[in-house]
């Protein structure tokens, strides 16, 4: 045990969160160890959660370490990395405990460091973190452990637990994606949440020696920084608009209607059309509520609004384009509608 002579200090705060295993008397008597100060601190730091390499620079010994864990007042999480409470660790202490566990160059990334920054909204089965690329580590239960060459110059600074920065986190996703749909939510809610900007992701994109769909994401994120929301817009803008040389309309366009503000996807101002695209193929009342009031506030205004689905712009594109074309001749449009390709159906 550690006999220290003198008052016990006060309870270590861990972010001001509640840990669980700490809302009984005796567990608050484990928390009130007599540590070094500097021990205290990073406890602090890295929400109640400390590796054995850490030690030395914590004023404690391993020893010590071993005897709070064999009195039951911690608990060894993984080898060689332990919580100073007992009781099951929250999700703040695991992430710690995870990355800690890999080392000290290791990062949180992929969904994980999405998860942190708020670009995903639900936790990743597996923790996963980042190592540098010479570094061997064996495999660890419920840790998913990625090398890269880049892994220091990847790290976000001053944020805890350590994590890649959000242009990297995307790009990583963006290359374990499943398809360039899934690319193009991952840019635009990291764009739409204010996480980061296309130009910041396109700088990010440059420093990497390789990346899948290099190409394809350049020119999505100078679309994103026009105004595309969601994968449904980016194939309109492809497949629709720019395929068969239709204008280009203002995207978000934004009006206001009896103290309300009207957001349109696609708006051509000087024909009077607007498009809407429901990437849903039903909505709930409240919605289709909203969408005949922005109708019905467009045709007031004398706009003429067209709405299609993921099927007309994904199965019918070329279709589509040829009404849209249609519509918008009918209100002044001088141009001249372009074939896609050899099989084009407009």
């Amino acid at each position: 045990m550690i006999v220290v002579a003198g008052p016990l200090i006060a309870r270590v705060s861990y972010h001001d969160h509640e840990v669980p295993g700490m809302s009984d008397p005796a567990a608050t008597l484990h928390a009130m160890q007599q540590l070094p100060d500097r021990c205290l601190r990073l406890l602090s730091r890295q929400f109640g959660v400390m590796a054995t390499w850490q030690a030395e620079v914590a004023d404690i010994s391993t020893r010590q370490i071993e005897n709070l864990v064999r009195y039951g007042r911690w608990r060894r999480l993984y080898l060689g990395v332990y919580a100073s409470f007992t009781g099951e660790p929250p999700r703040e202490a695991a992430l710690w405990a995870a990355v800690l566990r890999a080392g000290p160059r290791a990062i949180l990334s992929h969904e994980t460091a999405a998860e942190l920054d708020g670009l995903l909204d639900k936790r990743s089965k597996l923790i996963h973190v980042t190592v540098p690329r010479p570094q061997h580590r064996k495999p660890v239960a419920g840790l998913a452990i990625h090398r890269s060459s880049r892994a220091i110059e990847v790290r976000r600074q001053a944020r805890l637990p350590p994590r890649t920065m959000t242009e990297e986190t995307v790009l990583d996703l963006a290359q374990a994606a499943t398809s360039f749909d899934d690319v193009i939510s991952l840019l635009a809610r990291a764009c739409q949440r204010r996480l980061t900007t296309p130009f910041l992701i396109s700088e990010t994109l440059g420093q990497r020696a390789k990346m899948r769909w290099r190409g394809e994401i350049e020119l999505a994120l100078r679309d994103v920084a026009r105004g595309v929301h969601s994968p449904l817009e980016y194939r309109y803008v492809r497949d629709v608009e720019r395929a068969h040389g239709l204008p280009t309309p203002d995207r978000q366009d934004w009006a206001q209607h009896r103290g309300r503000v009207i957001y349109r996807d696609a708006r051509y101002r000087e024909y009077g059309v607007a498009v809407e695209l429901d990437g849903q193929a039903s909505h709930p009342d409240e919605q289709r509520w909203q969408d005949k009031h922005r109708d019905n506030a467009a045709a007031a205004a004398g706009i003429i609004t067209l709405r299609y689905g993921w099927a007309d712009v994904t199965e019918r594109s070329c279709e589509t384009a040829r009404e849209l074309a249609s519509v918008l001749a009918s209100r002044g449009w001088p141009g001249r509608l372009r074939r896609c390709g050899p099989d084009c159906r407009a």
